[in-house]
């Protein structure tokens, strides 16, 4: 069986800016981002994969590297369930229409 429990975030939104900071602020001082990313998560303790993500998201977020920020991420599937309710409620009104139109068919004339 799945576990639907959703887990807590592991570092604090702090914790996490903290180490970008950190990583966009020591960019220079090595070889490689991988370089600065690997030494700083060990401080942190959190896996270079893990705040290399953090970096990227924070990157595309000022607009520093091409993708979609985080906003525009919450605003795509705010307007996704908007249309989804949309449609919904677009189906059941025209099966009430369907509904309606045949019952004045099948009413008798007086």
């Amino acid at each position: 069986m799945e576990n639907t429990k959703k887990k807590s975030p592991r570092f604090s939104p702090e914790v996490r800016e903290r180490a970008v900071r950190m990583v966009l602020e020591h960019q220079g001082e090595r070889d490689s981002q991988w370089k600065v990313i690997a030494s700083i998560a060990a401080k942190f303790g959190c896996s270079g994969e893990t705040l290399r993500s953090w970096v990227r998201k924070e990157e595309r977020n000022r607009g520093l590297r091409p993708g979609t920020s985080t906003q525009e991420q919450d605003r795509l599937k705010e307007l996704e369930r908007e249309v989804r309710e949309l449609r919904q409620v677009n189906e059941i009104l025209r099966k009430a229409s369907a509904y309606f139109a045949q019952a004045e068919l099948d009413r008798r004339p007086k």
